[in-house]
């Protein structure tokens, strides 16, 4: 007997009928003498629909959007219950108040700091399988909090580590990680495992399968995640783990890609300790994430031109507060540009392969596609280009890493 967490996505659990079909699939892993805990995500669609009813009063009040938003979890909570219940399974739905999840920071952005498990592991005594509402926690206020992105993912690796469950299943519209994007490129393997270091760069370079905060949380945890397919489940899809044995010793596991990338460049930046950080730390007070990161010095000059990437969505904010800093700091010229691509290579063999970089930069030399901005860490590889040269550079590194053979 295991103990062992299921969770289910929007996409799986979209309509009624996607409920009871998720619901068989619960029963199989019940049937096999485990305990389980069932977390959920809102039926696709839900949340949307509750962020425009709070967008229709327009008042800004971080406490009670939580509140509205969080609701969809808890609809599907109940729902899920009742069709375990109607295949002659014990369950019953749990909120995140109840279990209780403790979280901190911000609302619409909370961290669960800890679960508290025990009723839960209670109820195994009796084989009731215990059914949360992901997404949602309770802050030490006592006021009920909402994740973030990935949210759901982060309810379930935090619940399993939490019980001590022997895998965490996360059940989804797709069967596991990929290569690369199967809707950009053809002949993508799905690879039956990954590291965390691995998904977590495939993750924040624009994979879709998981949100990075959910990956790092299982990492902290050590939680074995197995990505699957709710319409396929006898597939056993992808294991994300700690360092797994790579086939072949791959210096290449993926090529990832993240469109609507945006780049920003402070001409004449003064050189001295503290302008960098003056600048960074204002723009991450705003809620903008910076990514890719070149400074070029002068050093006759004593200046410094400074240049960053941002997702597109955050330009005109991050421009906004760059023009009240740069008069502050003297900044001579703020430049951007706009509908730029960042594309990625990862794979932990990198660590040990000479000559990966210019492998990369020579196939995308060969096929005319010009460097903006180079980004590397031990195990990535990522380059800006112009967007519409996307699709062309993620087949052409697909292929020179022959990713497409077994």
């Amino acid at each position: 007997m295991s103990t062992i967490v299921l969770k289910f996505g929007g996409t799986s659990v979209a309509t009624t009928e996607l409920i009871e079909s998720a619901a068989n699939i619960v029963k199989s892993e019940y049937d096999k003498g485990n305990n389980i805990v069932v977390v959920v995500s809102a039926m696709s669609g839900a949340t949307n629909q509750l962020i425009e009813h709070v967008d229709k009063i327009n008042y800004n009040d971080d406490s009670e959007y939580d509140v509205v938003v969080s609701s969809g979890e808890q609809v599907t909570a109940g729902l899920m219950s009742l069709a375990l219940k109607k295949i002659g399974l014990p369950s019953r739905s749990w909120l995140g108040w109840q279990v209780p999840i403790i979280t901190r920071g911000s609302h619409r952005n909370s961290f669960i700091d800890k679960v508290i498990p025990d009723k839960i592991i209670n109820d195994f005594e009796n084989k009731k399988i215990a059914v949360v509402a992901g997404f949602q926690g309770i802050s030490n206020e006592g006021r009920i909090t909402t994740i973030g992105r990935g949210g759901s993912d982060n309810t379930a690796v935090f619940i399993a580590s939490a019980i001590k469950a022997e895998r965490c299943d996360i059940y989804t519209d797709v069967d596991g990680v990929y290569t690369s994007d199967p809707r950009m490129t053809e002949n993508v393997r799905r690879l039956d495992k990954i590291s965390y270091e691995e998904m977590i760069e495939m993750a924040s370079q624009g994979a879709k399968v998981l949100q990075t905060a959910s990956v790092e949380s299982a990492m902290s945890n050590d939680v074995d995640v197995y990505v699957r397919s709710t319409f396929s489940p006898s597939d056993k899809g992808t294991l994300i783990s700690n360092d797994v044995n790579h086939e072949n010793d791959r210096a290449v596991t993926g090529v990832a890609y993240s469109k609507d990338e945006a780049k920003i460049t402070l001409i004449d930046v003064e050189d001295k300790p503290g302008v960098a950080a003056e600048i960074f730390n204002k723009l991450a007070e705003n809620s903008v994430n910076v990514d890719m990161i070149v400074q070029n010095n002068f050093i006759e000059r004593k200046m410094t031109n400074l240049t960053f990437t941002i997702p597109m969505i955050d330009l005109d904010k991050a421009l906004k507060i760059l023009e009240n800093l740069g008069k502050k700091l003297k900044i001579s010229k703020v430049l951007n540009e706009k509908n730029l691509s960042k594309v990625s290579i990862i794979g932990s063999g990198m660590r040990n392969q000479p000559g990966i970089a210019a492998k990369m930069f020579e196939c995308l030399s060969k096929n005319k596609i010009n460097i903006e901005v180079i980004s590397t860490s031990e195990i990535k590889i990522s380059v800006l280009i112009d967007k519409d040269k996307t699709e062309e550079a993620v087949n052409a590194l697909h292929t020179v890493f022959q990713l497409d053979q077994i």
